[in-house]
């Protein structure tokens, strides 16, 4: 992909370094990490008292975007893979920010995350090339820059910026709604991809909920807040099977009630979901004594029901071992 550098791109920052010749900027190279859908997703009450769609992201830190950019003093923006448009106009929005409007550069992205199942791989691309490019001009930029300008790379995100802190994000606006306190309390999460055909998760239509919905939601955004709070990772299982259950009659993921179900049967906290991609994640409580037995189980059950594309991943588990 090759993204021309317009002097238009300017107006998404101030410029904050204003140097524009390319003296200081060397190869920067930054790193962002996918998630596995949402804890939460739904439409939310802002400060202002506007309603805003935003989600808390369930982060997995496990796969990763690595973005390397080589400044060059004229030309375009080419991307390697040449299908990253995305982050081909990440790298040159965030240079118009830095006051490099008028440089270019070579970038590349190195990825292990799955596309279109919502992996969030998009989203780890750009934000990883932002990081690039801050990086090579010296600059660590901060975290509300990064999720503004991945907005406008590309027209929604979501709150990996904020690694594994609990927030709830405003991911068309790039804003944090609201901030927990704290990060989620340690958990192993068992996830299967229930569709093996990638969707492009941004063309998706956005979920009219209704008012009881949004009620709902306002009481969700409240039990969050507490199971954050209080370390409960049986609450956050509460809240996130909720939130399932509501995006099952907009987005509905095949064979989501046959996990649901399994997931309860083998002593799941809840179920989450991917609220527009294909991944359904079974939530256990890493500190739960003999939660391994439980898992294995589980995960056998699937594969008895056909269900095969299974992983296994911690949040917030010191070592990150599964045991």
């Amino acid at each position: 992909m090759i993204w021309k550098n317009p002097a238009a791109l300017s107006e998404a920052g101030s410029g904050v370094l204003g140097i524009g010749d390319g003296s200081r900027l060397q190869v920067g190279v930054g790193r962002a990490m996918g998630h596995h859908g949402e804890l939460l997703q739904g439409v939310f009450e802002g400060e202002d008292g506007r309603l805003l769609r935003g989600l808390v992201t369930l982060p997995l830190d496990r796969q990763q975007s690595l973005a390397t950019f080589w400044p060059r003093d004229q030309g375009e923006i080419r991307a390697r893979p040449p299908d990253r448009k995305k982050a081909a106009r990440a790298a040159a929005l965030t240079l118009a920010h830095l006051g490099f409007s008028r440089m270019a550069g070579d970038l590349t992205i190195e990825s292990d995350i799955p596309v279109g199942h919502g992996y969030g791989s998009s989203t780890a691309d750009v934000i990883a090339t932002i990081q690039a490019v801050g990086s090579a001009a010296g600059v660590a930029l901060r975290r509300s820059t990064i999720c503004r300008l991945a907005i406008t790379a590309e027209g929604a995100s979501d709150a990996i910026a904020h690694h594994d802190q609990a927030v709830l994000f405003a991911h068309r606006e790039g804003k944090i709604i609201e901030h927990f306190g704290g990060e989620l309390p340690p958990l192993i999460v068992i996830g299967i991809q229930t569709d093996f055909s990638p969707v492009d998760t941004l063309t998706l239509p956005p979920a009219h909920y209704d008012h009881q919905e949004i009620e709902q939601f306002r009481v969700l955004r409240g039990l969050l807040y507490r199971a954050v709070r209080q370390q409960d990772p049986v609450l956050i299982g509460r809240v996130a099977s909720m939130s399932a259950h509501i995006s099952q009659r907009h987005l509905p993921k095949p064979r989501f009630d046959q996990v649901a179900q399994l997931a309860n049967t083998y002593g799941a906290c809840g179920v989450q979901v991917a609220h527009s991609g294909t991944l359904i994640g079974a939530l256990f409580d890493a500190d739960q004594r003999g939660i391994g037995t439980h898992i294995a189980r589980f995960v056998r059950a699937l594969e008895r029901n056909s269900l095969h594309r299974i992983t296994a991943f911690t949040v917030n588990v010191d070592g990150g071992i599964l045991s």
